[in-house]
């Protein structure tokens, strides 16, 4: 999950060609041989948004069950280092709130991240109250 000055976090949309068609996600990708996959996410989110990033912590590390496939999906925060996020491959990208994250229609093995993110944010609140 790539995160911006105003605390906001960018998500893509995945186009009518790409499996799960029409679900919103937090970019990444596959890992390749002989790639970590803080590595691989660098490189997927250069390939795919033409951007670059910093990864920084684990979010979450999620094992999901789709009908023909398990996927594991390993989120970590990231920060832009240089450029703007642009979609080459994705239907749509936009910068949301972390309150908003919920609003979206996210890829099932994406919503654990989603909710533990819009958690964190919610006792965030909590303590400044």
């Amino acid at each position: 999950m790539i995160e911006n000055e105003k605390n906001e976090i960018f998500c893509a949309l995945r186009g009518p060609q790409m499996t799960l068609a029409n679900y919103w996600e937090f970019p990444g990708g596959k890992i390749e041989s002989g790639e970590t996959p803080e590595k691989a996410l660098k490189r997927e989110i250069q390939e795919e948004f033409t951007c670059t990033i910093q990864v920084g912590a684990k979010v979450e590390d999620t094992l999901y069950e789709y009908e023909n496939v398990i996927v594991r999906l390993e989120t970590y925060k990231s920060t832009l280092v240089d450029g703007q996020p642009t979609a080459t491959e994705n239907a749509d990208k936009k910068w949301v709130k972390r309150n908003d994250l919920s609003l979206l229609n996210f890829a099932p093995a994406d919503i654990p991240a989603v909710e533990k993110i819009v958690r964190e944010e919610i006792e965030k609140l909590d303590e400044m109250m």
